[in-house]
């Protein structure tokens, strides 16, 4: 079976996230989930730390790997033997950009295919950014994240 590669800054891993990691785990031989330093944002967690969130999340599966991302993300898909990358649509508005991505993608490695899932309706709406933005203003958003992620969620804002 093939194996896929997730990528994002996961800062934090959502409930939106989760499912679609199960759901990739129940269709490909192996997941492996990227977290990207990405340099051209401010995370709120480092990369180590989000690295110990999503396998709080996710370490129950057992093909799914989680793995920090340096350089390109098709050399890196390259580098594990993936043939597929996953991407998330959330709504409309993500497509535009994640076009331009699986294009450019497709251009750098053309043997690498990018697929879209969307996350179950109740996730539809969740975003990193979002759930952080809720968080620091006193909202509860325990709802939308694993508790061990609510949780460290909760102690990094106190501690802001």
């Amino acid at each position: 079976m093939a194996t896929v590669v997730y990528p994002g800054s996961f800062d934090p891993i959502t409930n939106g996230h989760a499912d679609l990691i199960e759901r990739a785990a129940r269709l490909f031989g192996q997941v492996i989930v990227g977290i990207a330093r990405n340099i051209s944002k401010q995370p709120l967690f480092s990369l180590d730390e989000r690295i110990d969130l999503v396998r709080a999340v996710v370490g129950q599966l057992p093909n799914v790997r989680v793995m920090p991302i340096d350089g390109l993300l098709v050399d890196f898909v390259a580098s594990q033997n993936a043939q597929v990358i996953l991407r998330g649509l959330r709504a409309v508005s993500d497509f535009e950009y994640e076009f331009q991505l699986a294009t450019m993608n497709r251009h750098l490695r053309p043997q690498v295919e990018t697929i879209f899932l969307t996350p179950a309706e109740q996730h539809s709406f969740i975003s990193s950014s979002l759930v952080k933005e809720v968080a620091r203003f006193g909202g509860d958003v325990s709802v939308f994240l694993h508790p061990a992620v609510a949780a460290a969620l909760r102690a990094r804002i106190a501690a802001a």
